[in-house]
């Protein structure tokens, strides 16, 4: 009931707008102080400070870097002009290109925010002026951001891999073949709903080989990336926290010699907006420690472990439960922050129930991130909103065919777990 108490206090002090860091931070404290607790309060600061001492989470602050850097380098307009040549032949041949930029910038900014919000200072007022209604383009480069949240690298992943003690390595891998169901079905959703609304393609016809050739061509360094960066986790080439160094001088590299578009002006601003972004996420993170010490201290996930292995006998009911319940936190509280409060608690949970904690974390990172595109405290909804200052009803209203094709996808994962599981056990075994 402690614990319960301290949960329930962090929740109120983010409802009343508290900074998500301060209120995890002051909910952690509250327990140190409580009479009968009799653990000191130095070791709350111990807890925080320890949070931060991790080779694995230094990962954290380097993809974030290379996100911002690679953005800097010129690869998003390579990356367009090849998503474009590739889709907008199709029905609704813009909105497809977008789907398709997610993709391949999923291996990148790592990032659904950030992505999203990308996204829609790029293509968003060229999908308006093209007659795409600014509902239909804020849900679509929001939702879109949810194959990011999947493809590697992804920051959710690497968190969630650091909390839960699970490989960040067959994370990544793992991410791979869902990330590509969700681009699948967005781009059914897309067509169909361009089909009825007289979307037009970009393209008059499909492109030709060597159209499709010159355009890889140029974009083929920030293709080459994920891939990269795969290969060398799986052959033990580098770590995924070194793979971040790598990635960084990779970025380096590719913008300021061969597409010499990366000045040193460009490097500082993209240093200073990715120790913006770090300095945020980390301080989350270190508070965070002394609540997942007092979760871990008052036996929370044994706990859990004992009634839901009571209720629920199934493995895939059990699913089927937690996902209904991170889709509702998700779309309460910020997508990091579910993960870094939930994943020290449910990950020994279904461990326990037999389920795979690399199937559990792609299902996790997936419905969180969803719920962040959501009412009412969507932070990419917000974001793209706020952007193409389009209105949250007809936000919500376009929303809804998107979200039936990510819970298919979501569907397909909890009752087939080799969608998620073949690849990362065939090539790491």
């Amino acid at each position: 009931m402690t614990t319960l108490a301290i949960l329930i206090l962090g929740l109120v002090l983010m409802a009343i707008g508290m900074p998500v860091a301060f209120a995890i931070g002051m909910a952690g404290f509250t327990y140190f102080l409580l009479p009968e607790t009799f653990l000191p309060t130095s070791t709350a600061v111990q807890r925080i400070v320890s949070a931060s001492q991790s080779f694995p989470l230094l990962a954290v602050p380097l993809f974030i870097l290379i996100g911002h850097l690679m953005n800097a380098s010129g690869i998003t307009p390579r990356l367009l002009r090849l998503a474009t040549l590739l889709t907008g032949w199709m029905t609704g041949g813009l909105a497809q290109s977008s789907l398709a930029l997610s993709a391949m910038m999923g291996g990148i900014s790592g990032s659904a925010v950030a992505d999203a919000a990308m996204q829609s200072r790029v293509l968003g007022g060229n999908l308006i002026a093209r007659g795409y209604s600014p509902g239909f383009t804020a849900a679509l480069l929001s939702i879109g951001g949810l194959i990011t949240a999947t493809i590697p690298p992804s920051i959710g992943l690497i968190i969630y891999g650091f909390l839960g003690e699970v490989s960040i390595g067959r994370l990544f891998i793992a991410g791979v073949v869902p990330g590509i169901l969700l681009l699948v079905a967005l781009m059914i959703a897309t067509s169909v709903m361009s089909h009825r609304r007289g979307y037009v393609p970009e393209l008059e016809k499909a492109p030709s080989l060597g159209e499709v050739w010159q355009a890889t061509r140029s974009s083929i360094w920030a293709l080459l990336f994920p891939v990269w960066l795969l290969v060398g986790i799986r052959y033990g080439l580098f770590t995924p926290s070194e793979a971040g160094a790598f990635a960084i001088v990779y970025a380096i590299v590719v913008g300021c010699f061969i597409h010499r578009e990366l000045t040193l002006t460009s490097i500082i601003d993209a240093f200073r907006a990715g120790v913006r972004d770090v300095g945020m996420i980390m301080l989350i993170i270190m508070f965070s420690g002394a609540i997942s010490y007092v979760v871990s201290f008052e036996r929370v996930p044994q706990t859990i472990t004992e009634v839901t292995l009571g209720v629920f006998e199934s493995p895939t009911t059990l699913l089927l439960v937690l996902s209904l319940l991170l889709v509702v936190l998700g779309m309460l509280l910020e997508a990091t922050v579910v993960v870094m409060l939930l994943a020290p608690i449910l990950v020994p949970v279904i461990k326990a129930a037999g389920i795979d904690p690399v199937h559990f974390g792609l299902l996790m990172m997936t419905l969180v991130t969803f719920g962040g595109m959501t009412p009412p405290v969507g932070v990419s909804m917000y974001t793209v909103c706020g952007i193409l200052r389009c209105s949250f009803i007809s936000y919500t209203r376009e929303m809804l065919p998107f979200a039936l094709a990510v819970f298919a996808v979501v569907l397909a994962i909890i009752f087939f777990p080799q969608i998620v599981l073949f690849l990362p056990d065939y090539l790491m075994g």
